[in-house]
C-alpha cells in the first residue's frame, strides 16, 4: 500500500528525509493557520460577532495539523518528535516574526516565542512516550507471561 503524499509535498522532493520533509511541511501548514487565524482575528471586521465560532474553528485547525506528524510516526517515537519539534521551530520562528507585524501579539497570546517551542516540544515529547510506551505494552503481549521450565 503506497502512503499518500502530503499536500505540497512535491515541492520538497529534493529533502531526502521524509521525517525531515513531513516536519517541514507541517511546520508550514501551522504557519499557515496561525498566519490566517491572527489575519481573520485582526483584519475581518465582520467576523468579531462570531469570534467564539472563529477561534474555535482556528484552534481545531490547528490541533489537526498538530496531529500529521503523530499519524504519519505512530510506532516510530523518534521520527514523531523529530518531525514534531522541526515542524514546531518552525511555527516558533514565524511566530516571533510576526511578533514583528503585529507590535502586541506576543502580549495578547500571553506566551513568548520560547514560551511556545517549549510548549510543542511538550505536546511532542509526551506524543513520543505514549507511543513509545504502547509499542512496549504491544510488543510485551506477544510474549509469554511465565517462563517455561525445561525437565532433564
Amino acid at each position: 500500500m503506497n502512503a499518500t503524499p502530503l499536500p505540497g509535498s512535491r515541492w520538497f522532493q529534493w529533502v531526502r528525509s521524509f521525517t525531515l520533509r513531513v516536519g517541514v511541511l507541517t511546520g508550514l501548514y501551522l504557519t499557515a493557520v496561525m498566519v490566517i487565524s491572527v489575519l481573520a482575528a485582526t483584519r475581518v471586521g465582520f467576523l468579531e460577532p462570531y469570534a467564539d465560532v472563529r477561534n474555535g474553528v482556528a484552534y481545531a485547525a490547528f490541533g489537526f495539523v498538530l496531529l500529521i506528524p503523530i499519524g504519519c510516526f505512530l510506532r516510530a517515537p523518534i521520527k514523531l518528535f523529530a518531525a514534531g519539534i522541526c515542524g514546531w521551530a518552525i511555527l516558533t520562528v514565524n511566530y516571533a516574526l510576526m511578533g514583528l507585524f503585529f507590535v502586541h501579539l506576543h502580549d495578547r497570546l500571553g506566551k513568548t516565542p520560547f514560551h511556545m517551542f517549549i510548549l510543542g516540544a511538550l505536546v511532542y515529547g509526551v506524543a513520543a512516550v505514549m507511543s513509545w510506551v504502547a509499542g512496549m505494552v504491544l510488543s510485551l503481549r506477544e510474549q509469554p507471561i511465565a517462563a517455561t521450565r525445561r525437565r532433564m
